[in-house]
């Protein structure tokens, strides 16, 4: 029997993949271990015989035991943005553990372009990424394109004041809704699996922040303006806002990352792990409308 961990499955995106090893996939609950620095959050999952264990990636020592006896391993990237640096020392201690517990295959949940991308965090994936790669061990990139639900970041306030104050400029996103990563993460820890593999998963074309501006206008019944920005005048409006060093950084980054093109390229690799197309984000933006709006 493969035994399949999945770490953060406290959070949106873990959870999500647990419910589609056991919905869409119908992994045996017996076949899959639930990961989380507080097992107590994932009570609900112990209910449905998934077997949970505490897994910190802080504690390194630790890792081996909670790692014992899996097959294949999912590390979600954790969300200690605040400490640059912590993520890398996080997720290479999960791969050290790895090794160390005779895990056969490591997931990994990067970001597109790890490499080159100007996100202010893109260099923690490129690292992270390496020290999968020198374990030795096979491994699986997931390359999340950037969530859906991102938007909620920018959209209501734009909604609530009729601007959206950005740097982006024409370039688009390739937006895709986090429960479709979920899905195609799920169908490939759960399917045939040899050598090792990288999908950078999108939704199916890029959309500009004009464009989502437009979509979410005409959802909500709300004029949207778009204030297109210099990277030095965004900062400087973000400053004013009273918002913390590192979120300025991930949000001018972002923006550059946007405009230089690193978020918006197009791949069919959800659709050749699931078999169905990912959600667009004209139906993603009507079916959250009301929330959007606040």
């Amino acid at each position: 029997m493969t035994r399949i961990l999945v770490t953060g499955a406290s959070g949106h995106l873990g959870s999500l993949v647990v419910k589609h090893l056991l919905e869409t996939e119908s992994v045996p609950a017996a076949s899959i271990v639930a990961g989380s620095r507080d097992p107590s959050k994932i009570a609900d999952l112990a209910a449905l015989g998934v077997e949970t264990r505490a897994v910190d990636f802080d504690k390194e020592d630790a890792l081996p035991e909670a790692f014992a006896g899996i097959d294949r391993l999912l590390i979600i990237s954790t969300d200690s943005l605040d400490t640059p640096g912590k993520r890398a020392a996080q997720h290479s201690a999960a791969a050290r553990a790895a090794a160390k517990a005779g895990v056969q295959r490591i997931g990994y949940t990067s970001i597109p372009k790890p490499d080159t991308s100007a996100i202010s965090f893109a260099w923690e994936h490129r690292d992270s990424e390496a020290a999968i790669v020198e374990t030795g061990v096979a491994h699986t990139f997931f390359r999340n394109g950037w969530y859906m639900e991102n938007l909620f970041m920018s959209l209501p306030q734009a909604i609530g004041t009729g601007t959206w104050h950005t740097s982006a400029d024409t370039g688009g996103i390739s937006y895709i809704a986090r429960e479709d990563i979920a899905r195609a993460i799920a169908a490939s820890l759960a399917g045939e699996q040899t050598g090792n593999a990288v999908y950078t998963l999108t939704g199916p074309r890029p959309v500009s922040n004009a464009e989502a501006a437009a979509l979410a206008s005409e959802a909500t019944g709300k004029p949207i303006a778009v204030d297109t920005m210099s990277d030095e005048a965004y900062t400087a409006a973000l400053q004013s806002a009273g918002l913390p060093g590192f979120l300025i950084d991930l949000l001018v980054t972002t923006n550059q990352a946007t405009r230089n093109g690193d978020l918006g390229d197009v791949t069919d690799d959800f659709k050749r792990l699931t078999g169905r197309d990912p959600v667009r984000i004209e139906n993603f933006i009507t079916a959250n409308a009301d929330a959007l709006a606040g």
